[in-house]
């Protein structure tokens, strides 16, 4: 389904900044449909002359590029307070000034027109409140409110208050003070009319609060009559109602009170004087602000843990060293600073997840340091080596990084030693690079050097070195991937490719 930016883009004239005035009406109101118990309908006048560029200028009586005659249908929203009217979904329907005469007659005639239409979906006549949306003075759509005659009962107390809401606010859009230009809402987390209203006079004092309100309240131990009477003046804090009232803007906030946490939004209503009251909804947030804390808790845990094990990899690594500087033999000091580098390796890995929120990793935050360690432990005077990094692999799960970083540690101390042998004359240029390309099924690593090659009949397979047999195990076991040794295209040297797939492992 086209959003409304694509409908008003490709059939209407309006401007970018209109587009975004019917944006922000659109975010807003699901609000607006539980207060009127009706599905709300927005229309534009559809573009007449395909020779003038969408969105260039405004639609107008006088303007031959907008069509009254035709209007396109950019945003339909149902109630959750009430039955819808209609059973398919509006979005992008055209419809014609005969189908919706009120409709146009309210773009035409810039007031707020109430009647009837026939829809032929609808089995029964449509009442629609059809309300001209203003923006700088100028109307550039029209917002209808659609529902079925109600015929037999008289409303109560709550859906006459809700009726005047929606009227107060429908006056604003006819004025073009609603939708707020600015706005704190998050339409994911803002509470709905079904949580709970209050509305407050012009003095921010209670004229009316529903019973889910009043629960909220009560939740929150709150028992005194609030009617007519300041929240504050009842022992809620009410310092976003006197921020709404004041900045004549939306205001949301979370009040906590005892084991309580209640999200509490202000939303003024505004006439000619200025604020001339204001709703407020409720919604009680506890149980969800329990859980992000159980998570962040959770989280912080989880990385204090990988922070100990890396300070406790580090402490072994100490302990290495000391136990090889006590030991005679040259042998016994290599294995044992082999050993130092691959619990190294490991502890880069406990480190940057230390840092970081969930078991997932940026593999270049983990890369880098580790080809700058092994850069350090085989540079010399006499043997320069350049080692670089390409490409990007992405986040990968702790999982796949740490055996991946275990190979890449074996494979460039490998390529160091065996590419660039101390016995020969030093190579001009020495390079090793590692390659990385992530798709939607795989990870593809390689290294590659421009040293003197493998020696004849080398098989990768076959190879009895504590380096490779680690790197063959971790590749083929714990990531369930393959190896490859093969010439460059061009050149001397080696490159071996290593392919992890990833949809073994959880994301």
């Amino acid at each position: 389904m086209a959003s409304l930016a694509e409908i008003v883009r490709n059939q209407t004239p309006l401007a970018p900044a209109q587009t975004m005035h019917l944006q922000r009406l659109v975010a807003s109101w699901n609000m607006l449909a539980d207060f009127c118990f009706a599905d709300l309908v927005l229309y534009v006048p559809v573009l007449n002359h395909p020779s003038v560029s969408p969105g260039s200028h405004s639609p107008s009586l006088s303007d031959p590029s907008s069509d009254l005659q035709r209007m396109v249908v950019v945003g339909h929203v149902r109630p959750s307070t009430a039955q819808t009217v209609y059973r398919h979904d509006l979005i992008g329907d055209v419809v014609t000034s005969v189908e919706r005469p009120i409709v146009a007659r309210a773009m035409a005639v810039d007031e707020i027109i109430e009647g009837e239409v026939v829809v032929a979906d609808v089995h029964e006549r449509v009442r629609a409140l059809c309300i001209p949306v203003r923006h700088e003075g100028e109307t550039i759509a029209v917002l209808s409110r659609e529902s079925t005659p109600s015929v037999g009962r008289s409303p109560g107390e709550l859906e006459r208050t809700y009726s005047e809401i929606f009227n107060r606010f429908a006056r604003m859009i006819a004025v073009g003070q609603y939708p707020f230009r600015l706005d704190d809402s998050d339409s994911k987390e803002s509470p709905r009319v079904g949580d709970g209203v209050v509305v407050l006079d012009r003095t921010m004092c209670v004229e009316y609060a529903s019973p889910n309100a009043v629960s909220a309240l009560h939740r929150m131990g709150v028992h005194a009559n609030a009617e007519g009477r300041r929240l504050g003046e009842v022992g809620l804090d009410d310092e976003p109602i006197r921020d709404a009232f004041t900045v004549g803007k939306p205001v949301t906030q979370e009040v906590e009170r005892g084991d309580v946490i209640i999200l509490l939004r202000c939303i003024p209503m505004l006439d000619s004087q200025g604020v001339s009251g204001a709703v407020v909804l409720f919604r009680d947030v506890t149980e969800v602000r329990i859980r992000d804390r159980l998570l962040l808790s959770k989280d912080a845990t989880i990385r204090e843990i990988h922070h100990r094990v890396k300070n406790n990899l580090q402490t072994i690594s100490s302990l290495l060293r000391l136990q090889s500087r006590r030991t005679s033999s040259s042998e016994a000091r290599d294995a044992i600073a082999e050993s130092v580098r691959r619990i190294q390796s490991i502890a880069l890995v406990h480190e940057t997840l230390s840092r970081e929120a969930g078991e997932e990793v940026s593999f270049t935050e983990i890369l880098r340091p580790l080809v700058q360690m092994v850069a350090e432990t085989v540079s010399s005077p006499d043997r320069s080596i350049d080692f670089e990094v390409v490409g990007d692999a992405g986040t990968l799960p702790a999982q796949v990084a740490t055996p991946m970083a275990v190979v890449l540690n074996e494979l460039l101390q490998n390529a160091a030693d065996h590419a660039f042998p101390a016995e020969k004359d030093p190579i001009v240029g020495a390079r090793v690079t590692v390659g990385l390309e992530r798709s939607e099924s795989e990870v593809v690593v390689t290294v590659s050097d421009n040293g003197v090659g493998v020696p004849d009949g080398f098989d990768l397979e076959q190879a009895t070195g504590l380096g490779l047999s680690i790197v063959r195990a971790l590749v083929v076991s714990d990531l369930r991937g393959s190896i490859e040794l093969s010439d460059p295209v061009d050149g001397e040297g080696a490159v071996i490719t290593i392919r992890v797939p990833l949809s073994s492992f959880a994301f």
